[in-house]
């Protein structure tokens, strides 16, 4: 009488794993997929030469606000001069005092993160692959998301500055 409890507990749970499994969804290809064509068409296109700029209209609650140039030269990315700049037009990365402060409180600054996300992407040559900086996460994503808008203007070769309305 044992046997069969067990033998019956055991089948069913069996089944019960079968068929969760047959009736769970593979979502692993297609995101495999969805991402080799968002590759394709980040590369894919010949960049426009000339110099695109992107800016925030508004200044963050630390009184910065975005100023990204990127600069196109034979197709290439030659120059990404991504920096932040005050109410009185002074760069964030030539701040002392806010480079120490963030030193001290995250262990990266400005003067760090800022040069490393512009030479990652004139090396990378796409905005995708740009690596997070570590204490500097949100300028990292914010980068890139700004990056990608440059880049699509430069495959227009649509210079007029981009706005943004943060």
């Amino acid at each position: 009488m044992k046997f069969n409890k067990k033998m019956t507990a055991w089948s069913l749970t069996l089944a019960s794993t079968l068929l969760l499994a047959a009736c769970g969804s593979d979502t692993d290809t297609e995101e495999a997929v969805s991402s080799d064509v968002a590759v394709e068409e980040t590369t894919g296109s010949e960049l426009k030469d000339g110099t695109y700029t992107l800016v925030q209209k508004n200044l963050d609650d630390n009184g910065w606000k975005v100023d990204f140039t990127m600069v196109v030269e034979g197709g290439k990315i030659t120059e990404s001069n991504y920096d932040y700049k005050n109410e009185a037009g002074e760069l964030k990365s030539e701040d002392e005092g806010y480079q120490t402060a963030m030193v001290d409180k995250v262990g990266v600054g400005p003067q760090d993160y800022l040069p490393e996300l512009n030479e990652q992407l004139v090396e990378k040559q796409d905005a995708s692959e740009v690596e997070v900086v570590s204490g500097a996460t949100h300028s990292s994503e914010l980068f890139v998301e700004y990056a990608e808008q440059l880049i699509a203007a430069a495959k227009e070769g649509n210079t007029e500055t981009i706005e943004i309305d943060n």
